[in-house]
Formats: C-alpha cells, structure tokens, sequence
C-alpha cells in the first residue's frame, strides 16, 4: 500500500510575527519549531518511505533534518521540488496577516480562492495544479510500493487534501493544516482517502508502518494493525 504523508514545516519566524511570507528566503523555525521538529522524528518513525519531495524553502528542509538523521537511508530518494512550494503571494508577501484581513480580496480569498489571483503573484488555482502534478508525478515513477512523503506549506497542503478528496478548490479554506503537522491519504485507493488529518502532537508511526494491502472501510476503519506480542 502506498501512502501520501504530507507534513507542514514547523513553527517559523513568520509564523511567529504573524506575517505572509509566501517564497521570500530566509525564513527559518523557530526555537518552538526546533522542537516540534525533533518531536515529529519520533511521531513518524521508521517508516517504508521510498520517496522524499521538499519545498525549496529552508524552513521545510530544517523541519526534516531531525528525521532523516535518524531515520535516512541511501535507498530513500529525496528531492527538492519546486512545484511544492509556497504560494507566490505577490505583493502580499511579508506583510501582517492582520493588516491583510482588511483588504477587498481578503474575502474572496476565503469564500472563493479559486477566482483569486494575489497581486503581482499567482492564482491559487495554478498553485493546486502545480502541486498536484508533482504528486501524480511523484507516484507514477515510483519503482517500489513505499510511501511518499512531502513537506511543504499550509495552503499547498490544504490544496492536496482537497484535490485527492474530490473537493472544489473553493472548499479548501474548511481544511485545517497546523505547522508541523502530518496528513496521510491512501492515495493508491481507486478513489484517495484520508486516514489522518492535521494530527499535530500524536504518533501515526503505528499507520505507517501497517502494510495491510487493503483496508475495508465499511462501518469505519479497524485502526492501525496492532504488532503480535511475542511468547
């Protein structure tokens, strides 16, 4: 079975100032962040992960430091992606978000983002199709059936959840995506389904690590196979 994990960066500097900073560089985690990324290595764990694709921006490749230092091997390829990259936001970049929530397409952006172009920047609509790409890229080359793990950003991320679960892109502001967090989706599925969303503080390792080759879902799922106790 070959799962999408999807895992924001940590807690950044912008995310501290409470600023946008959409592809601006140097923008790096936080000492909070720090932390949730040496905890995430341990909320992910060994995992059957075949595929590494990382947003250019060094606030993504700081959140998975920690877990390839443990958990890396020289049979996982890892790339950086430039199609998983944040939102070219324009001359919205590096401004407070506060000072934002003012502005005319401000509601647009919420209630119909996939109308919505940023000054000077680029369409939500364009970043979904360019994320998405590198997703069915990513799983039409793969050699083996391992898992593909992707960080990148918010918005990005809500634009994949969205996608793979048959959602107009106008739905996607519902969709929560917390900095360190990880989603995984069954993405080989006839139809993609979510197994975790937004899961901030909790082990999905269990998850990652069940390598059942089907899971049936009537009256809800069994949860992750629990390991036999040896005698």
């Amino acid at each position: 079975m070959g799962l999408l994990i999807l895992v924001r960066h940590a807690h950044s500097t912008a995310n501290a100032a409470g600023i946008l900073s959409g592809q601006r560089k140097g923008v790096s985690l936080t000492a909070t962040g720090k932390e949730q990324a040496i905890s995430l290595a341990e909320r992910i764990g060994k995992a059957d992960i075949n595929q590494i694709l990382i947003s250019p921006l060094e606030r993504c490749r700081e959140t998975l430091e920690p877990w390839l230092e443990k958990y890396g091997n020289s049979r996982m390829k890892v790339e950086i992606e430039p199609r998983l990259i944040e939102v070219d936001y324009g001359s919205w970049s590096g401004k407070k978000l506060r000072s934002l929530t003012t502005q005319k397409l401000w509601s647009s952006v919420q209630r119909t983002p996939s109308r919505v172009t940023f000054p000077g920047g680029e369409s939500l609509l364009a970043m979904q199709e360019r994320s998405m790409a590198a997703i069915h890229d990513a799983f039409g080359a793969r050699s083996s059936k391992g898992h593909v793990m992707v960080v990148s950003h918010g918005d990005v991320i809500k634009s994949i959840v969205a996608s793979s679960l048959g959602m107009h892109l106008d739905e996607f502001q519902r969709i929560v995506i917390d900095p360190a967090s990880v989603t995984i989706i069954d993405f080989e599925s006839p139809r993609p389904r979510a197994l975790v969303i937004n899961n901030a503080s909790g082990s999905v390792s269990a998850l990652l690590g069940d390598r059942a080759k089907k899971r049936i879902l009537l009256g809800g799922g069994s949860g992750p196979l629990a390991k036999k106790k040896s005698k």
